[in-house]
């Protein structure tokens, strides 16, 4: 995989940008005034980042993903990662048909649905994973491939399924790594 360097990430003009940064050459950023990304976080191949959005330190976005924050925004806390093709939504339109729909209709037409997204430390969303707008994904939770999250979640839960379901609790021995990791950087 092909990285920015660091030159060509400060000519991308990001709200703020942390050290040790990659982010995919093949990835496509919008909006750049508008993104903060954490120290030691990334964003692979082919990914679509734009809108309002904060990523928070070792962050790990795979390839394929898509972080619509528009003007909500998405925020996703240390730690915190998606798999292959997540897709994160922080406006949609109105299905119903009680208005209409797309990008190229004016605002005065439609009933989009806008609201922040917030996925909590630790959190793990599983590949093909779709997390629709409002939602809050709790501290270190971990969500299944191809889960349709529309709901807020508790903390520590392991979620599966369309909709969403907790099957079980998350265990949290990774927060003792964290601290290791922490103190071994001196962070």
């Amino acid at each position: 995989m092909a990285y920015y360097s660091d030159g060509e990430l400060s000519e991308l003009g990001f709200k703020s940008l942390g050290k040790n940064v990659k982010i995919s050459d093949k990835a496509s950023i919008y909006d750049a005034d508008q993104i903060e990304v954490g120290d030691n976080s990334r964003i692979d191949d082919f990914c679509v980042i734009s809108g309002k959005i904060r990523i928070g330190k070792f962050v790990h976005i795979a390839p394929f993903c898509l972080i619509a924050g528009g003007e909500k925004g998405v925020f996703m806390d240390d730690f915190s990662g998606l798999a292959y093709h997540v897709l994160v939504f922080s406006q949609s339109d109105d299905y119903s048909g009680r208005s209409m729909t797309n990008p190229t209709v004016p605002d005065a037409y439609k009933q989009e649905k806008k609201a922040r997204v917030s996925l909590g430390r630790h959190v793990i969303v599983g590949a093909g994973s779709i997390v629709m707008p409002g939602v809050e994904v709790a501290e270190g939770c971990a969500v299944g491939a191809m889960t349709f999250v529309h709901k807020d979640t508790l903390p520590w839960g392991v979620y599966f399924g369309n909709p969403a379901r907790r099957i079980k609790e998350r265990k949290k021995n990774l927060l003792e790594l964290e601290d290791k990791l922490l103190a071994d950087l001196r962070i």
